[in-house]
């Protein structure tokens, strides 16, 4: 499978499984019921959606106006730094107003979210391309079946 159909099946499994494992999360760490964690982890969702988007198109036009090409290691990390830290940014205070705990507790929850996030996003890429086979900007020979 390729293309925008590829896209389309990646995105929605990706957050359909993210926004069930992030209610649960929410509702544990926060003692709310599933119910009202749930709409959380949605927006949650939808917010780093669209922030992904609006950070990786202004990354990549100042990466275009750079003298040097490539994406270094600390290109690779600032990169890093500054979609989390952005996220962490806008999710913070929304976590604090929702679920009406302190931003220091809001933080802690969204930095556990990070963690569980690496993993997850590491497992479900394996896992998707396992299933669905590579990327044809990935794949060559025997490499296409993962």
């Amino acid at each position: 499978m390729q293309g925008i159909k590829r896209k389309v099946i990646y995105v929605s499994l990706y957050e359909a499984i993210a926004i069930v494992a992030a209610s649960a999360g929410f509702s544990l760490l926060s003692g709310a019921d599933v119910s009202h964690a749930g709409p959380l982890a949605v927006i949650c969702s939808v917010v780093a959606v669209a922030w992904n988007l609006a950070f990786n198109g202004l990354f990549e036009a100042w990466e275009a106006r750079q003298p040097t090409r490539g994406r270094s290691i600390g290109r690779r990390i600032a990169h890093a730094i500054g979609f989390e830290g952005g996220l962490a940014a806008i999710l913070v205070p929304v976590i604090a107003w929702w679920l009406d705990v302190s931003l220091w507790q809001a933080l802690v929850m969204d930095f556990g979210l990070m963690l569980f996030f690496l993993v997850y996003t590491f497992c479900f890429n394996w896992a998707f391309d396992r299933i669905f086979g590579l990327p044809a900007s990935a794949a060559g020979g025997a490499a296409a079946t993962a």
